[in-house]
C-alpha cells in the first residue's frame, strides 16, 4: 500500500493506493470506453508511481488545477468516482415555460421569428435573440413551415393548361 500526502491550496491531501487499485487502474487506463476516464486513469496511476506533480501535468497534458480535482474527486469517491463524466449542460430559461409556449403556438403558430419573439416575452417576460428563439423552437419539436407562392401576375388558365402537359 502507498501513501501520498500533498499539498494544494493550504489543503493538505493524503492518498493510499492498494495493489488492487494500482492494477484497476493500469487496466482502466486502456480498456476504459471514454478518453476523459482513460487520462484520469493514466494521472493517478502516475501519481501511484510517486511522480512529481509538474511531471504528472506535462506527461497528461493537464492542468494542475485539474490533476487535483482528479485526486480530490478519488479521495472522495475512489475509482468508481473517477469513472463519472458530467458535461456542463447549461438549460435555457425558456424550458421552465416549454409547455405553456407549446399550448398557446398550437393554437396561434406565429407567421415569422420576429412574431414568436414578441409573443415568447409577452406570455413569459423573458427576451431572446431571433437565433436563441429559433433554437429554443426546434429543440421543442416545433417547425418552420416554408410556405411557396403565386406570383401576382400569375394567369390560372395558364397554369391549368401547364399542368396538364407535364
Amino acid at each position: 500500500m502507498d501513501h501520498f500526502t500533498s499539498k494544494f491550496g493550504g489543503t493538505m491531501v493524503h492518498i493510499e493506493f492498494t495493489d488492487e487499485e494500482i492494477d484497476q487502474l493500469k487496466y482502466e487506463r486502456f480498456n476504459h470506453p471514454h478518453p476523459r476516464v482513460q487520462k484520469k486513469m493514466e494521472a493517478l496511476l502516475l501519481k501511484s508511481l510517486k511522480l512529481p506533480h509538474s511531471m504528472i501535468t506535462k506527461i497528461t497534458g493537464i492542468s494542475s488545477a485539474t490533476l487535483w480535482r482528479y485526486l480530490l474527486d478519488y479521495k472522495e469517491g475512489g475509482i468508481e468516482k473517477l469513472k463519472e463524466i458530467n458535461f456542463y449542460k447549461p438549460e435555457s430559461d425558456l424550458m421552465a415555460h416549454k409547455v405553456s409556449i407549446e399550448n398557446y403556438f398550437k393554437s396561434n403558430p406565429p407567421q415569422s421569428i420576429p412574431e414568436a419573439m414578441k409573443c415568447i416575452e409577452d406570455l413569459t417576460g423573458i427576451k431572446r435573440s431571433p437565433t436563441q428563439v429559433g433554437q429554443f423552437l426546434k429543440r421543442i419539436g416545433m417547425k418552420r413551415l416554408k410556405t411557396g407562392m403565386m406570383p401576382a401576375k400569375a394567369d390560372p388558365e395558364v397554369q391549368e393548361e401547364f399542368v396538364k402537359k407535364n
